[in-house]
């Protein structure tokens, strides 16, 4: 067993290009955890110890075995998000306006689904199949309201920190702004693959 105690930086920082990857999947519940004992497809067993006040972030380095240069990487994958777009016309009057807030806002709350509003948009991420969010939003035939579905990363770069942490529950998807020329390239699942 291998003790984490703190990350090594992220797998989109320099110098790691070169180096195989073997990802440590973490569901989004828990990327939060600052303990957590978990196993790579390969068999790599982790105890992760971080302080109290720090959390996986997608890309985080766990593990370097310089001879071998390979390396753990945290990969938390962020879960589908339903888009609710308001279109509420500058003269509806003030009492329809909370009627429908009202609604969408209980229509949310009665199947516990969190939710982030940004100006006239809601974040709802992905608890259930998408059939079934849409068929709950049909059912309450909201007007003033388009709904789409987008990726989790994708709406992340739209959100702030704390926000990106109510959506999905802790895992921190704020995008990187990092430089060097290593790509990780996908191959299957469980493989340690080049850097």
């Amino acid at each position: 067993m291998i003790l984490v105690e703190k990350t090594l930086g992220n797998v989109r920082d320099q110098g790691w290009e070169g180096a195989s990857v073997e990802d440590l999947v973490l569901e989004q519940w828990e990327a939060p955890k600052s303990r957590l004992r978990k196993n790579t497809p390969s068999g790599i067993e982790l105890a992760i110890s971080l302080p109290r006040s720090e959390h996986l972030h997608d890309g985080d380095v766990l593990y370097h075995d310089p001879d071998n240069r390979r390396i753990v990487v945290a990969r938390i994958p962020l879960k589908e998000v339903m888009v609710i777009d308001l279109d509420l016309p500058a003269l509806m009057p003030q009492a329809e306006m909370l009627r429908l807030v009202f609604e969408l806002g209980h229509a949310l709350g009665n199947q516990h689904w969190p939710a982030v509003i940004k100006g006239q948009t809601i974040y709802v991420p992905l608890s259930v199949d998408r059939k079934v969010m849409l068929s709950v939003m049909k059912t309450h035939a909201f007007q003033h309201a388009s709904i789409r579905f987008e990726p989790g990363e994708t709406v992340a770069q739209r959100l702030e920190p704390s926000e990106i942490r109510l959506l999905f529950g802790g895992a921190d998807a704020t995008p990187h702004h990092h430089h060097g020329n290593g790509q990780v390239q996908a191959q299957g699942q469980g493989q340690v693959r080049p850097l």
